[in-house]
């Protein structure tokens, strides 16, 4: 089945109010543009030198997403062009990308990543950290970013009602943190093995890969 056949049986299956992150990371330019010409226009990559490479080489219209884990010392390569970053997890990142943001006169959207799953390898905040960031003084003065919402990815199991456990709490800080920041809107949870449970759990973004593009090539 081609890309563009695969991509059209998840937009399908998507209600119109959540936005779909083809996952592109390790594909080479051909595969994404094959998926470019079949309408999609956000992508997620989560290596800055590889993103960087794409957008230089790739039609000027499309969103890059970074969705990996990001290197304070790294922004500075996408700062002039990166569309949303998902994966927030310290206010010293947070401060770094509104550095780079104002070299570029820009204001650079950003979800803030929780830390939902029970496996201790994944990076993020807890509630208190997040409302630490969110009410202080310092986080009022950055204006080079702001904050749209929240990112979060839950255990990698076959345990449906821990999944949706989980999705559900993310969902829950969600809520919660618009008494803080009124105009958040994007609830970033939900892969290709899971998005289903995170759409049923609120989620408004999901980062769909391999069930677009196939197994992904590491070598």
């Amino acid at each position: 089945m081609s890309i563009k056949d695969k991509l059209n049986i998840i937009i399908n299956k998507l209600p119109k109010e959540v936005s779909l992150v083809a996952v592109s990371k390790t594909k080479p330019n051909d595969a994404i543009l094959e998926a470019y010409e079949a309408g999609q226009r956000i992508f997620g990559e989560n290596k800055i030198q590889e993103m960087t490479q794409k957008w230089e080489a790739l039609p000027k219209d499309i969103e890059w997403h970074m969705i990996g884990h990001v290197q304070r010392n790294k922004v500075k390569y996408m700062a002039e062009y990166v569309s949303l970053i998902h994966g927030v997890d310290s206010f010293r990142l947070l401060k770094e990308i509104d550095k780079q943001a104002k070299k570029h006169n820009r204001v650079i959207p950003c979800l803030l990543q929780m830390h939902i799953a029970e496996e201790e390898t994944k990076f993020g905040l807890d509630s208190s950290e997040l409302n630490h960031i969110v009410s202080s003084e310092e986080f009022e003065a950055l204006k080079n970013i702001k904050v749209i919402g929240l990112m979060g990815m839950a255990t990698f199991t076959d345990n449906t009602s821990q999944v949706r456990k989980e999705f559900a709490n993310l969902k829950s800080m969600f809520d919660g943190l618009k008494n803080s920041l009124s105009d958040i809107s994007v609830l970033s949870m939900g892969m290709s093995g899971d998005y289903s449970l995170a759409i049923e759990e609120g989620s408004t973004m999901v980062r769909i890969g391999s069930s677009i593009f196939g197994a992904r090539n590491y070598s």
